[in-house]
């Protein structure tokens, strides 16, 4: 008898939280996307919006800087939305150099490390003629839509990161085909090595460049 005395209490405990395990969130009073619903005239759960409203960062006013096309046309424009400083190409290279250059390689020759581990396919190089010459607005719809075997990007880099990459792959084009006329007065062509004084430096601290090195002049 003394031993079920002692397991009422438990038992009790038991009933008390079985009663409050309810299905009342699983089964809430909501409609599933894309279900049928009786509610409305057309029988559709899911709804258009309101007429006139634009989701809170989805207002793409200028079109040629949300999709690199001329307006009214599907031809790509060739010019930057916003002047390129070496803040713009800095971004530039970074983004590039994350989401990019595992296949097209950071010098963007297409011999990233992607292309060397079997991928069927080698990308083209941005250093082509083909490519070299055409329109900056090109590079962006490519990286917005994809192209080929490539995925697209539109859901990992903002349309401005997306005209920064853009610059900077014009910058490597240069780069590699830059001619003396191109190079800065004071500047050698190609760029010397930079000289560090005193011992090479180990990774623990910054290295101290000579000045010479520093500009680029020669001895």
């Amino acid at each position: 008898m003394l031993k079920h005395r002692s397991s009422l209490p438990l038992a009790i405990v038991i009933v008390l939280m079985g009663s409050g395990c309810r299905q009342d969130m699983h089964n809430q009073p909501r409609f599933k996307p894309l279900a049928r619903s009786d509610f409305y005239a057309d029988l559709r759960s899911s709804r258009a919006p309101v007429d006139g409203t634009v989701a809170r960062g989805d207002l793409r006013a200028d079109t040629y800087f949300n999709t690199g096309m001329l307006p009214g046309t599907n031809n790509a424009g060739d010019y930057m939305p916003f002047p390129v400083t070496l803040e713009v190409l800095a971004r530039g290279r970074e983004r590039f150099n994350v989401y990019c250059s595992p296949c097209h390689s950071r010098l963007g020759d297409g011999q990233g490390i992607v292309p060397s581990r079997g991928f069927p396919r080698r990308p083209p190089s941005f250093h082509d003629e083909r490519l070299r010459k055409v329109p900056l607005g090109y590079f962006f719809d490519v990286i917005t839509h994809g192209f080929g075997m490539m995925q697209d990007y539109a859901a990992q880099i903002t349309p401005e990161d997306r005209w920064k990459i853009v610059a900077y792959i014009k910058a490597l084009q240069l780069s590699q085909h830059a001619t003396p006329a191109d190079i800065p007065p004071g500047q050698q062509v190609p760029s010397s090595r930079p000289e560090f004084r005193g011992d090479p430096p180990s990774g623990g601290s910054l290295p101290e460049m000579n000045e010479s090195s520093q500009t680029g002049e020669s001895k």
